[in-house]
């Protein structure tokens, strides 16, 4: 292991945690090969508590981990193309990708080449190392489920010219992208701080993309201090240089070092190409990111995908055997993990599916976008993280088998669980958030929760319900509010939120103690 200061875990620089040491693998795009997932799981069952967890950027961690993983081992991960190849680099956040790209019926390009191009480029550039280990890069193809909404530094987004941007398309040489060309749109800290950096209007054209991410990341390092031991974030370097200063310095880098390339497509600079478009195939990622989960038909003529939902994003090591025996049999070895803690095995026969199904079933697993554990969401919790109040990864496990076995669901719940107010799992309000607090009482010190109800205009977590309840009173209070949604809605299409929504905390909390369930 290197010797290197980084709070971010990777391969090469592990993380203590309170339950261990913590490595997390690099996945780029989250696309795995069975031959790699035999060897995580040997490495989690002979190294780590015999079990990985998948992340909301579509790595794996490997947890619990008593001693150091051999040189030997390391290398085969390198060798399998697990773990970059030059480790200065290899704390860098993973690149985030469609989860469908390649197989996606909607989308407007395959984007797995400009995430290996990228992998490639911060691969050959040691001095990236440098960054921010939370500089993050996305690429969206403008399919079916959008991946705009995760939190990411800088996202390429695929779009397309519609009525009224023929003006644009002067730019895009007839013929060479077709009637309607494909561009990437360029965000920056969007997601995060959308009053602040708001949309650029940049456009890319796909070959631009490399080049111009090279110089974001350029002037970004020209202004971190190598010494620092915490880094600057992108957010940080803009705002003390200026968005336009930042700009100009961009299109600077670019000229200096990819004037022809530029000058060649379209002599238009950067700054120039600020337009405000209409973009086409867009999506939310709200309301679409879970129609992953279930069987689709993917844009290979006779083949599906199907999505399974894996309860807090954990995985144990007979489990990950039992999805390579499944992914070799009916697939053609690929299993791709997603930014919500799930994974998709893909190019199945649509003739299989049937025995597809039941294996999933057999390994313990669901593929239902209604199951509980599809919307159940935790931090690692005080087990894992020294900053959680609570134990919240437990409590959760806890809290999915109880309101499994004592609510059917219809209808598709988000229930977040956070140890702290960073909210490191999931960034935007729950239907339900369990916030973990520590309350003093008697010389003692207790695990308590504050219970939220998502609303879309309010940050975080949203309107606070209950406050300083101990856990043991979560289980049959969700249970009843769920069964007060069931009974009260308007109609089967109104989610909980909505349903929420229409009453005051004080109506609210009227409802979920006097009706008796």
């Amino acid at each position: 292991m290197l010797n290197v200061f980084t709070a971010c875990p990777g391969l090469f620089y592990t993380t203590s945690a309170q339950d261990g040491i913590l490595s997390r693998l690099r996945i780029p795009a989250g696309i795995l090969n069975t031959e790699q997932l035999n060897l995580i799981a040997n490495i989690a069952e002979n190294y780590g508590g015999g079990y990985v967890d998948v992340t909301n950027r579509a790595n794996l961690q490997i947890r619990e981990i008593k001693q150091d993983i051999g040189i030997e081992v390391l290398n085969s991960l390198q060798e399998l193309g697990l773990g970059s190849t030059n480790p200065r680099i290899d704390h860098i956040r993973n690149i985030m990708a469609s989860p469908t790209a390649g197989i996606d019926t909607q989308e407007l390009i395959d984007v797995r080449p400009l995430v290996r191009a990228w992998d490639q480029y911060i691969t050959e550039n040691s001095q990236l190392g440098e960054l921010s280990a939370k500089f993050s890069v996305c690429f969206d193809g403008g399919g079916k489920f959008s991946v705009t909404n995760c939190l990411n530094d800088i996202t390429l987004v695929a779009s397309q010219t519609g009525e009224g941007c023929r003006e644009e398309q002067k730019f895009f040489p007839t013929g060479e992208w077709g009637l309607d060309p494909v561009y990437f749109t360029l965000l920056i800290c969007g997601s995060q701080f959308p009053k602040k950096f708001p949309s650029t209007g940049i456009y890319l054209k796909p070959a631009e993309c490399i080049p111009v991410l090279a110089a974001l990341a350029a002037v970004y390092l020209q202004h971190t201090e190598p010494r620092l031991h915490r880094k600057p974030r992108l957010r940080e370097v803009i705002t003390n240089l200026g968005w336009e200063n930042y700009l100009q310095q961009v299109q600077d880098y670019l000229y200096e070092h990819h004037g022809n390339l530029f000058t060649k497509l379209h002599n238009k600079s950067l700054v120039d190409r600020q337009h405000k478009l209409t973009l086409l195939n867009s999506h939310s990622s709200q309301s679409r990111k879970l129609y992953h989960l279930g069987v689709h038909r993917q844009k290979q003529p006779g083949l599906v995908y199907i999505g399974v939902v894996l309860p807090l994003g954990r995985l144990y090591s007979w489990q990950i055997r039992g999805l390579v025996n499944l992914a070799n049999q009916y697939g053609s070895g690929n299993i791709r993990l997603t930014p919500w803690q799930n994974l998709l095995i893909t190019d199945i026969c649509e003739l299989d599916i049937t025995e597809v199904k039941q294996e999933i079933r057999n390994l313990g697993l669901s593929y239902s976008a209604i199951n509980i554990n599809s919307g159940l969401v935790s931090c690692s919790g005080k087990l894992g993280c020294a900053a959680a109040a609570t134990d919240t990864k437990s409590h959760a496990l806890t809290l999915g088998e109880y309101l499994e076995s004592h609510v059917c669901l219809d209808s598709h719940i988000n229930i977040h669980f956070s140890g702290c107010l960073k909210s490191c799992a999931q960034h935007h309000p729950g239907d339900i958030t369990l916030l973990g607090v520590e309350i003093e009482a008697e010389h003692e010190t207790l695990e308590r929760y504050e219970v939220y109800l998502g609303e879309d205009n309010l940050p975080k977590f949203g309107r606070q319900i209950y406050e300083n309840l101990p856990f043991e009173e979560i289980p049959q209070l969700l249970t009843k509010m769920l069964k007060v949604y069931q009974t009260n809605r308007v109609n089967s299409q109104e989610s909980f939120r909505q349903f929420t929504n229409r009453y005051d905390i004080p109506e609210l909390k009227q409802l979920f103690t006097a009706e008796s369930i």
